[in-house]
């Protein structure tokens, strides 16, 4: 019996922070309008900001400035490449020019991480790029580290061209 009556105070004070926290007002003679009605901006004899000698925000000026590109968020693909030009053998430099897309390297299950790289190459498993399959394979151990992961590499049409474990 103890415990339910533990458990009810503790849901009564959750409910009155949370009313609290969510903005709840003591008086609740205020209103929003009479929140507006003091404010500075809205008084009467309130001078505009021009006359009052700061400037406000100028729209226009912002109009002709020209706005910050948004920086592109670096893909899966973009980072074995990056990681591969800098760490890679000419071989491996060679073979990631043929990268579209990579899959599942950002993820770590702990029982079977699965990545896939997939490239613009022909022949799947049994055609003439199996070894900058097996090369992109190599490094993709090399970028990263799983106890138990499994990458496979694909040609153009989705065959499987190589895999390793990473």
């Amino acid at each position: 019996m103890a415990i339910i009556g533990g458990l009810f105070g503790f849901l009564f004070l959750l409910v009155v922070i949370i009313g609290v926290v969510a903005g709840g007002d003591s008086d609740p003679s205020s209103t929003a309008s009479d929140t507006v009605a003091a404010s500075p901006s809205n008084a009467p004899d309130a001078k505009p900001a021009k006359e009052a000698g700061t400037e406000p925000d100028a729209p226009a000026k912002e109009a002709t400035e020209e706005p910050v590109p948004k920086q592109k968020e670096l893909t899966q693909a973009d980072e074995f490449k990056a990681f591969i030009a800098e760490h890679g053998t000419p071989a491996e430099k060679a073979a990631a020019e043929h990268i579209l897309k990579v899959q599942g390297a950002d993820s770590d299950n702990g029982i079977l991480d699965a990545a896939d790289v997939y490239t613009d190459y022909a022949g799947g498993l049994m055609g003439p790029h199996q070894g900058d399959g097996k090369l992109l394979a190599s490094a993709f151990a090399d970028w990263k580290d799983s106890d138990n992961g499994l990458v496979t590499v694909y040609d153009k049409d989705g065959e499987l061209l190589s895999n390793g474990n990473y």
